[in-house]
This record gives structure tokens, C-alpha cells and sequence, in this order.
């Protein structure tokens, strides 16, 4: 799929001068032992992220080699194996929460007002769809309204929108400058403390959003302790039967990956640990958002990014699996590639931004033990599988973090498997008679190599993490956003066709 740049802040970076890049270690701590109070304060992008990160690439590295040379080494190994086996296996057994009734519209007065947030930048294929269908939600259109920015398109998009606030009335169209900062972040945050809603819904252009989304998301924010809520995301091309890639062997891995993200999430949430934004099908309480300051616009990952910030000031983050908000899949590995990048560099500034807070234990046990346990496992594991295998080739040994290696695998298969046949049971608020799996949905056998295979293409994650991690140690700069082209239907083209055709005419 192609790929175009998207233009961001110049001051979001992992530059700095050479004089912070020769602190000594001992300054990574001096915050920690500070008496400030930082209950509402968080450290956003701070200069130095480059040093923190070398700093933990090298323990890491260090870390991984004493295993080799210690005999002590398997012990640690196989104390955190079993930590870890126990952890899973505490995910697994646990029952996912109760999916609330809809709510009901009876009386639309006394429903929440939701703001719905769009960051838009030359989507002119799928801008029109995505108004069109948030538009016509399934809610109470005089308690609900929709603001799309325009971040400076050099395509139709400004246009379209124009046209569309014509037609609807919701619609709030915001056009922002060529000089304009913080890339999506800096765009949510130019509308949302304008917009009125209570609740505050953020997608991307291209979603794919059911009717009664907001009548089946707002009852989880009827707990006070939940500052936000994940709509489960689905891939567009594998949901639609008669789509020419729905085949495609990268749409089929991220159809498992997302499965497999969908059933952690709520697996984790039932154990009292954490649940996570994905961006697109997001859902923020406005309180819990003004707390946070609203989207960290020296960040690369917005989402990932106030996951963090939610649950360091002590808010949930909940999950919905039914109904979905659809998105296109990446087709080609030069865009899954550039993609995964992105998150995975955004992912691991959260941890370099807010490792003073997070040891400070502000999460809470039972978060503090799953953040760590998946850090390790999605971070730290393959980080330090380089100097694993090359200890284990220099002394003819087999690699010290098997052990940890083979429950990870094990149990992204397990929860790859679980997760696509959860999604193929059906949401439990439908009638029994449209979920009835074992006629029209795949067979246990086609799940289970689904699963095999989704696990083979989750591999492609030890050299993204691997290669991003010791990149930002040693790079002056931080990657550079690249932004995927969505191609929207066939439909979509054929309307863009025609007002095209009437602006000629005119």
C-alpha cells in the first residue's frame, strides 16, 4: 500500500545537545527522589529520551550476557519463566466482564452529549463515507457532533468537507494551517476542548462504524472508576466476504493479530490489569482527559501514549468486542513494516517518559505486575534475543531465554486461537439464531492453523522491536511518521467521480 509522509511537530524529537547526552546516569533518578507532587503532572517527550534509552538497551545487553556467564543465570530464567507461566495462565482461566444492555433512548434528554473526533489528511476517498455513516448513528442526533479536522490536505479532502457541512448539521469542520504542529495529537487537541460533548469518541478515516457504536459503548462508562473504552477493531478487507484481498496473507496475520489483541484485552481487564487505546474506536470521559491534559503531542503514538497517563492517574481503561469498528489492513510488507515501526517506537517512549511514575508504583499492583510481565515479553525479550543467540553460537550453548520463548509462543497461540473463536461465536447480545458458529463459521481445525499461522506472522515483531529499540539509543532522530494511504470502495470513488463532475459543470 502506498505511503505518504505526514508532517509533525518540528519540536517532537529525540534531539539534543551533546551536554544532556553526557549526563551522568545518576540524573535518571534525581526526579524520582524529589518531594514533588505529580499526581496530575507527567512527563511528556522530555529531552533525553535518546540516553534512556541507551542507558536500557545496555542493561538489557549487559544483563542477557551475565545469564550466559553466571550459573545462576538458569535460575533467574526459570523464576521469571514460572512468574510468567503463572501470569498467563491466570489470563486464560479469567472470565471477561458482562457486555451491558444498550442503552435505551426513551427519554434522549437524560443520554450523555458525545463529541466524535476526526483527524483527517488527504482522506478525500473515504472522508464522505466516514461523515455520511457517523452522521447517521443509531443515537439521538441533537446529542451527539461531529468535528473533522483537516490537517492542511493538499488533496480534495478540505473540499469534500466544506460540501458535507452542507448536508449535515452534526458536522464541524476544522481547517488547520500549514505550520500547524503535533500531527494528530495537536489536531485532537485543537477541537476537543471546544467540542461539548461528555464523552469524546476519536477514529480515523477510513473506519467502518456500526449504527448503535454509541448506544452499546456509553453504558461501560456508567462505572466511575472508567476514564475510557477500546471498541474492538476489525480488518476491513478479511470481513467482507467478496473483497479481492481478503485472502491476502498480510491481512490474514493482522485478522488473527487482532483477535488475539481483542482476547488479551479483555482477559487482562478481568484480572484487574490493563486495558489499552488502539486509537482508532477510542472512547475518552472528558473528565478523565482534562486530568490528563488532553493528547501528548510530543509523542509518535497518541493513543499509547494516554493509555499510560490514564492509568497512572488511576483510571480504567475498558473493552468492548461487539459490535467492531472495521479499518483497512495493510496489504504490502513495506507499509506493515513502516506501520509497526511507528507503534512500536511509540510503545516504548511511554515507558522511557514515564518510568519515574511507573516505579513509583502509581498504577497499583495488579497493573504494575501485568505492565511488567508484557513489557517483558513485548519489549525486553526481543531486545535481548541479539546478544542472546550470539552468546549461545560463541559457546555452543542453547539460548539462555528459551524457556521465556516458549511460553510467550505458546501462549499468543493459545490466545490467538481463544480470540478468533470468541469473534466467530458472535456478540452475546445477539439472538441466538445469528451466531450459530459451527454451520457458517470456520471449523475448529481451519481456527487452529489460522492461529498456527497468525503466531508464524507475529514473528515479524522480534525484528521490529529488536532493530527500533537500538535504533533510538544510538539515532539523533526519532522516525519519521508515515502515514498510510487508504483507498476506501469502489463506491466511495464513483461519489468523489461525481462531485467532481459537478464542480466541472459549475
Amino acid at each position: 500500500m502506498p505511503e505518504n509522509p505526514w508532517s509533525e511537530n518540528k519540536s517532537y524529537s529525540n534531539d539534543y545537545d551533546l551536554e544532556n547526552e553526557l549526563e551522568p546516569i545518576s540524573s535518571l533518578t534525581s526526579d524520582l527522589l524529589e518531594s514533588e507532587d505529580i499526581n496530575t503532572h507527567f512527563y511528556r517527550g522530555l529531552a533525553g529520551r535518546r540516553r534512556k534509552a541507551a542507558v536500557a538497551l545496555s542493561i538489557i545487553w549487559s544483563g542477557t550476557i551475565a545469564l550466559h556467564l553466571f550459573s545462576w543465570g538458569i535460575w533467574v530464567v526459570l523464576g521469571l519463566a514460572t512468574l510468567m507461566g503463572v501470569h498467563a495462565l491466570r489470563i486464560i482461566l479469567a472470565r471477561p466482564r458482562f457486555v451491558p444492555e444498550a442503552i435505551a433512548i426513551d427519554e434522549p434528554a437524560q443520554l450523555p452529549f458525545v463529541s466524535l473526533l476526526v483527524a483527517a489528511k488527504n482522506e478525500e476517498t473515504v472522508i464522505s463515507s466516514l461523515v455520511s455513516t457517523l452522521c447517521g448513528l443509531d443515537y439521538p442526533a441533537e446529542r451527539y457532533e461531529l468535528w473533522v479536522i483537516d490537517d492542511n490536505s493538499t488533496d480534495r479532502t478540505a473540499e469534500v468537507l466544506d460540501q458535507l457541512t452542507q448536508t449535515y448539521r452534526q458536522l464541524h469542520v476544522v481547517h488547520r494551517a500549514a505550520d500547524a504542529g503535533g500531527g494528530k495529537s495537536g489536531a485532537l487537541n485543537e477541537v476537543w476542548s471546544q467540542a461539548k460533548g461528555d464523552i469524546i469518541g476519536v477514529f480515523d478515516a477510513d473506519a467502518r462504524v456500526p449504527s448503535d457504536l454509541l448506544r452499546r459503548v456509553l453504558p461501560l462508562f456508567e462505572c466511575d472508576s472508567v476514564g475510557a473504552v477500546q471498541v474492538q477493531k476489525a480488518v476491513l478487507q478479511a470481513e467482507d466476504p467478496t473483497h479481492p484481498q481478503r485472502n491476502n496473507l498480510w491481512i490474514r496475520g493482522q485478522q488473527a493479530e487482532m483477535a488475539l489483541d481483542s482476547y488479551f484485552q479483555q482477559q487482562r481487564i478481568a484480572i484487574g490489569g490493563i486495558g489499552e487505546l488502539r486509537g482508532n474506536g477510542q472512547f475518552v470521559r472528558r473528565a478523565a482527559l482534562e486530568r490528563c491534559g488532553g493528547w501528548n503531542e510530543e509523542t509518535i503514538t497518541d493513543d499509547l501514549d494516554l493509555t499510560f497517563r490514564l492509568h497512572l492517574d488511576r483510571w480504567d481503561v475498558d473493552f468492548m468486542l461487539f459490535p467492531a469498528v472495521k479499518e483497512e489492513g495493510v496489504t504490502r510488507a513495506i507499509g506493515l513494516w513502516h506501520q509497526r515501526n511507528r507503534w512500536a517506537e511509540g510503545g516504548y517512549q511511554r515507558y522511557l517518559d514515564y518510568w519515574q511514575l511507573i516505579v513509583r508504583n502509581r498504577m497499583g499492583n495488579r497493573k504494575a505486575m501485568d505492565m511488567a510481565l508484557f513489557c517483558m515479553t513485548q519489549y525486553i525479550m526481543p531486545t535481548a534475543a541479539i546478544p542472546d543467540l550470539t552468546m549461545a553460537i560463541a559457546r555452543h550453548t542453547a539460548p539462555m531465554l528459551a524457556p521465556l520463548t516458549a511460553i510467550t509462543v505458546v501462549f499468543s497461540l493459545i490466545g490467538m486461537f481463544l480470540g478468533l473463536r470468541r469473534i466467530q461465536d458472535g456478540p452475546r447480545y445477539a439472538p441466538r439464531p445469528s451466531r450459530q458458529r459451527a454451520n457458517h463459521g470456520p471449523t475448529i481445525l481451519a481456527t487452529l492453523f489460522h492461529a498456527v499461522y497468525g503466531t508464524i506472522y507475529m514473528l515479524h515483531w522480534l525484528p521490529v522491536i529488536a532493530s527500533t529499540t537500538a535504533r533510538i539509543s544510538v539515532r539523533p532522530k526519532r522516525l519519521k511518521w508515515v502515514k498510510t494511504i487508504h483507498h476506501g470502495t469502489d463506491e466511495a470513488w464513483l461519489n468523489l467521480g461525481e462531485q467532481v463532475g459537478e464542480q466541472v459543470g459549475k
